[in-house]
């Protein structure tokens, strides 16, 4: 007995025993395939969002799942999420099917390339989008905002469909930033082409391959396509036509595009076509998700009148009856909490950040094959109660200066790691000036409940009717 316990043999077997086990990893939790994994499919696409919370609540954080010959493994813990996106960000590609979707209408833009391409385009972009360059954008943001709230019906109280005044206000902005000038019929065409998209993207996204863009059902999507590809170019070669003293007084996000050099690289600039396919990411990516993300916002502020409320008094002494201005909106502290929770809540991308696999990863007690394809779900992750207490209350005090989340992983409206969204900042500076502006002179109520459709963005079914009654401070 004495000679099996020994310390040092019980220790050789002990580390045995623990390589052996570890050539046996954790199986993947995850429902048995039937039909191939075509049911999963057929109930992935009428309703992802309640299927994947259907999966996680009966397998947990990691859920594996086969279709056909493709391992699908949906991750839903926060640090698992980060050991994914960030400490293995090296071995993971985009999901192929997502980029040859995307691919077809953004182009060659910094969504859709991998590599050396990725890495050139992304250390050309981010500068363009410091705070230094943001303060100049604000300024054209401010400008298309003022022209919208003009526009408004001149009464003390009136109904609006809140949904599609927010996409004509985004759209105004992304055209007053891109290129200095927005036009109404400019404005309302892209939005439609923008929607049409929209919508044949996420058809496409659930099938192996799409059908080519010449066959007469894709007629739709060819019209789309040019219209935005048309306002591009129309805008890059008016822009390239002009003298060089008059162009170097441009502060739009086009100025920046043209004059950005790859300094750590080869030093030259961005070709024309590598333009146009960052424009049309700006279009696709950037319009609709401020536009929705400032829907769901406003009808929560509208279910919330306290934290509306306190909302304006905010404004109201930061503002004092004057327009905001870039230095202005770090002081709008909760303004920019009761963003962020609706961005939570509703986050406007809530799906589909997914992953390949190009080597075998440790993820947790895990191994998750090569080749595999991952996703996450921020819908999952942000309405989980071991994250946020009572997750489906609005509570901006969650993200109240000094405040600390359960888990600092938990929130990821933006994405996380390398790839998260480069127009982040971008989006909280447009969305908190335009917040800041409609509570400035507007108060909001409604009694419509609507349910949030996943169409690769978060839609409000019905839209978001609400009623704009002017405040006396404003009139």
């Amino acid at each position: 007995m004495s000679k099996l316990f020994n310390t040092g043999r019980f220790a050789r077997v002990s580390i045995a025993v623990m390589n052996a086990l570890h050539r046996f990893p954790t199986p993947l939790p995850g429902p048995r395939s039937h039909w191939l994994g075509f049911d999963y499919l057929q109930q992935a696409k009428a309703d992802y969002l309640s299927h994947i919370s259907a999966l996680q609540s009966r397998y947990g954080d990691v859920v594996n799942c086969q279709v056909v010959n493709e391992t699908i493994i949906d991750v839903h813990h926060p640090d698992l999420i980060r050991q994914l996106l960030v400490d293995n960000a090296e071995a993971l590609v985009r999901w192929e099917r997502a980029i040859a979707v995307f691919g077809n209408i953004h182009g060659q833009s910094v969504l859709v390339t991998e590599g050396e391409t990725w890495k050139r385009q992304r250390r050309m972009l981010q500068p363009g989008f410091s705070g230094k360059r943001m303060q100049s954008y604000c300024a054209l943001m401010a400008d298309a905002t003022a022209q919208a709230m003009a526009s408004l019906p001149q009464r003390e109280s009136f109904d609006i469909a809140f949904h599609t005044f927010a996409h004509q206000l985004t759209m105004d902005v992304i055209l007053k930033t891109l290129f200095s000038r927005s036009e109404v019929a400019m404005r309302d065409r892209a939005i439609g082409a923008v929607a049409t998209l929209s919508r044949v993207g996420m058809a496409e996204m659930f099938w192996p391959m799409s059908a080519p863009d010449w066959m007469p059902h894709k007629s739709a999507k060819r019209r789309a396509k040019r219209l935005l590809d048309d306002i591009v170019r129309t805008n890059i070669k008016l822009r390239r036509q002009r003298s060089l003293s008059n162009s170097a007084s441009e502060t739009d996000v086009l100025a920046m595009l043209l004059s950005v050099r790859d300094e750590a690289g080869d030093g030259a600039g961005l070709t024309d076509e590598e333009i146009r396919d960052q424009c049309m990411t700006i279009f696709l990516a950037g319009h609709e998700t401020s536009a929705l993300a400032l829907a769901w916002w406003a009808w929560l502020m509208a279910q919330h009148p306290e934290a509306m409320q306190k909302a304006q008094d905010e404004i109201d002494q930061v503002l004092e009856g004057r327009g905001a201005h870039y230095d202005d909106l770090e002081q709008l502290s909760y303004v920019t909490a009761t963003l962020k929770e609706a961005l939570r809540m509703y986050p406007p991308a809530p799906a589909l950040i997914t992953r390949r696999t190009t080597r075998e990863i440790a993820l947790g007690e895990w191994q998750i094959p090569k080749g595999a394809m991952v996703r996450i779900t921020p819908w999952i992750v942000h309405r989980d109660a071991r994250w946020f207490r009572e997750p489906l209350r609005f509570q901006p005090e969650r993200f109240a200066p000094g405040a600390k989340l359960l888990n600092r992983n938990s929130f990821l409206p933006f994405g996380t790691g390398s790839r998260a969204c480069i127009g982040g900042h971008f989006a909280m500076t447009e969305m908190t000036l335009i917040a800041a502006t409609l509570l400035q002179q507007f108060s909001f109520r409604t009694d419509a409940s609507p349910q949030p459709k996943l169409d690769v963005l978060l839609y409000p079914v019905g839209g978001l009717p609400l009623t704009l009654t002017r405040r006396e401070c404003a009139l």
